[in-house]
């Protein structure tokens, strides 16, 4: 059923940067009215969990696991925000095993990298749930009202106000709008989208706004890296070999085996009810493309527990899979920006009553969920309504 919606702020994406920003807006703007609308079936974007409707009582964090703050002492706004979620107990330091899969050396190597270094945060509950909560602390008087599987295929700005349409045909009108996701701004859009034209493009036609522009130009350079993900339900006898107990344990393959098994890194779960999922990461195009093109699925999740067994053949702390565990595999359509950031000085256009936060701009947290949340933060602070 179509229907026709109007708000004072529209927010295109679910993930943690529009959630970050929701609440800070909201902690200003209390009579204000929110739509934050979600082409997934939940918040959280590439830091969701996976509530499995074939397989019960299972949560997997599929995407990012957990979070690490770099340089938070660099930023004041980004340190006191993480001082606050921890006050909160939204979230907690994480201090899992992280192990690297090669020579010894490799592990020092991992912890100074971008990924690894700095301060590592779990949350206190699943990464859905911690999107849901960061909005839910600043939410009085249910002020957010949340689309999901929505997708937006089409922009218009006409009289100083937002027109959006989605794909099931709802319409939505609002005299500003925040897009955290960049689908709508970039290239990749014309494929997902079917479209021939970049629908924030068609909304804002070049030389009309130079900083709308150069944000286009930037874009223009941004790439993606495609990944897949394995969520493994092991069955109810599959245990470590040794005793460990922390909710999560982190695997990370060096070069060589990464080229070799097609895994980025391997990520065990432990559920609620004491199973332990295993969550495995490939970034390897090649091995994507097979996925992609199978003719047989079955023969392909043979494949990926083939692989971990022989990766972890000799492991002291894995034990091998029976291949009777269950599988899915999900295929990212938004996956981590590469390449070109975007300038935090590009966030807000005043001229069309637009902004723009997520882990595509420029920072110590670029591609990452630092810079999702900085970002939010930084726009939060100068967007007015």
């Amino acid at each position: 059923m179509k229907s026709n919606f109007s708000y004072d702020l529209i927010i295109i994406g679910g993930g943690i940067s529009a959630c970050v920003f929701s609440s800070k807006f909201l902690q200003k703007n209390v009579s204000k009215k929110i739509a934050l609308i979600e082409v997934g079936r939940g918040l959280g974007g590439r830091s969701s969990t996976r509530i499995s409707k074939r397989f019960k009582g299972w949560k997997l964090n599929h995407g990012a696991p957990n979070f690490n703050i770099s340089k938070s002492n660099d930023n004041l706004l980004l340190k006191n925000y993480i001082d606050d979620l921890l006050e909160k107990k939204l979230i907690k330091s994480d201090d899992s095993e992280l192990t690297s899969l090669g020579d010894i050396s490799e592990l020092q190597t991992i912890k100074k990298s971008e990924f690894y270094c700095g301060e590592s945060y779990l949350s206190s509950f699943s990464m859905s749930e911690l999107s849901q909560k960061i909005i839910e602390f600043n939410n009085f008087g249910d002020k957010i009202d949340l689309f999901f599987k929505t997708l937006i295929v089409d922009l218009n700005f006409n009289n100083d106000e937002w027109t959006l349409k989605s794909k099931n045909g709802h319409k939505f009108k609002s005299k500003y709008i925040i897009c955290s996701s960049n689908l709508l701004l970039h290239k990749r859009s014309l494929k997902i989208l079917n479209t021939n034209q970049i629908p924030l493009r068609k909304a804002i036609p070049k030389n009309k706004d130079k900083k709308i522009d150069r944000l286009f130009n930037l874009l223009d350079k941004q790439s993606f890296i495609p990944r897949l993900t394995f969520l493994i339900y092991s069955n109810e006898n599959y245990s470590y070999k040794d005793f460990y107990s922390k909710k999560y344990r982190y695997f990370y393959l060096k070069k060589n085996l990464e080229n070799k098994f097609k895994f980025e890194r391997v990520i065990f779960q432990l559920q609620d009810n004491n199973k332990l999922g295993i969550v495995v990461h490939t970034k390897n195009i090649d091995f994507i493309n097979s996925y992609i093109n199978t003719n047989d699925e079955d023969i392909f999740k043979q494949k990926i527990f083939a692989n971990f067994n022989e990766l972890f053949r000799n492991n002291t702390s894995v034990n091998q899979l029976t291949f009777n565990e269950g599988i899915s595999i999900m295929k990212w359509r938004a996956s981590q920006p590469s390449g070109c950031a975007v300038p935090l000085s590009l966030q807000f256009s005043k001229k069309y009553r637009i902004g723009f936060c997520g882990d595509w701009f420029d920072g110590n947290g670029f591609g990452r969920i630092e810079g999702s949340i900085l970002s939010a933060l930084t726009l939060a602070k100068k967007f007015q309504i």
